[in-house]
Parts: structure tokens; sequence; C-alpha cells
């Protein structure tokens, strides 16, 4: 099982919720219906995967009040429940450089995980599903689909900036504009959530 359906996603987000309650798990929903309604207007993708991924994104969050390994603690997770896909989302979706230094969260993992997710994400070549993940993480709050700009300001209040955070920012600029030129009209016309984001 590459990628579990969406029902059988649905139960571990809420189990792994029961765990670790807190809003990431709303996070994780609206970074799935984001990530659902641009996969909807860009027909090369799977809208069903494209949800599924979104909202397994953070899974790792089940284990607990932890920083960035969470996304080792997401991959493990998958990669034993054979959602191989998934699992690789887990480790993808905060690296937009392709660099473990870009993570603004604190790294609590080991020096062993956090050379294992270097290599992972410097080996592999980012698809569409990996790009799709990392821009609606960041149009997506816990308590609804805000503009990136907004999401990038909140992150930078709460958790500082380092010397890649402009570049990161530019990539997920990048990653927005990619979108939308496949999809031939703005993300943000998609789902009225985004409009109502500007006027809270």
């Amino acid at each position: 099982m590459s990628i579990p359906s969406r029902k059988a996603a649905l139960e571990m987000l809420l189990e792994a919720g029961q765990r670790n309650p807190g809003p990431w798990v709303e996070h994780s929903l609206n970074v799935a219906k984001a990530a659902e309604a641009i996969a909807k207007a860009y027909t090369k993708l799977d809208a069903e995967k494209a949800y599924i991924l979104g909202c397994l994104h953070d899974i790792g969050r089940r284990e607990g009040k932890t920083k960035l390994r969470h996304i080792i603690d997401g991959y493990d997770y998958l990669m034993k429940k054979g959602c191989t896909e998934c699992a690789r989302i887990c480790l993808t979706h905060s690296f937009l450089l392709k660099d473990v230094e870009e993570a603004l969260a604190e790294n609590d993992c080991t020096d062993a995980e956090t050379a294992f997710i270097q290599d992972f994400i410097t080996k592999i070549n980012y698809d569409d599903y990996d790009h799709l993940i990392q821009l609606c993480d960041g149009l997506a709050l816990p308590s609804s689909l805000c503009i990136i700009e907004k999401r990038l300001v909140q992150n930078a209040i709460k958790k500082g900036v380092n010397e890649l955070s402009v570049h990161k920012w530019k990539k997920e600029l990048e990653l927005k504009t990619y979108f939308e030129e496949q999809i031939g009209q703005s993300i943000y016309r998609l789902l009225p959530e985004f409009a109502d984001s500007i006027y809270q």
C-alpha cells in the first residue's frame, strides 16, 4: 500500500490527534484541502492522492511535542505501514531548498537521523506532489487557508528567520507561480477561504 485510502488517512490523523492534540491537525486538514483544490485544477495530478498526502504530511506529530524530528517520526511511521509515497512527503515538505539548515524548528533529531534526512532530500528528484505539498504547507493556518505572505510573516514572528529564509520565501513564491501557470489562473481563486483571509 503506497497510498492509503482517504478514509484510512483521516483515521490515522484522528488517532494521531488523540495521541497529541493540537492545532497541527487542523493545519494538516487545510493543507489537504488546498492540495486537493489545486490538483483538481491541474489535470496531471490526482486530487485524491494530493488530499491524502496533505493530510499525512505532519503525521509524525503523533509522537508528541517534538520539533524538527516530527518529519523523521512521520517517515518511520508511514514506512512501517507501507505508505512509501506519504512517507516521502514527510521528509520533503519542509525542505524547499534541499537543505536541513533551512528549517526554523530546533533540530531535535540525532546526528544519524539528520544525515539520513539530508542524504534523502539531496538525492531525490522532487516531483509535482512534493512541490504541491510544500506550497500548500505555506498556505494553511490551523484556522483557515491564507495567502502565502500571511503565513510567512506569522512563521517569522513565531520562529524567527535564518540566512536561508529569504531564499526559501522566494522558492515558495516560485512554486505559486509554477502551479498558477499550470492551471491558468491564480490559486487564490480556487477556494473562497483565500480571499476571506485577506480581510480577517
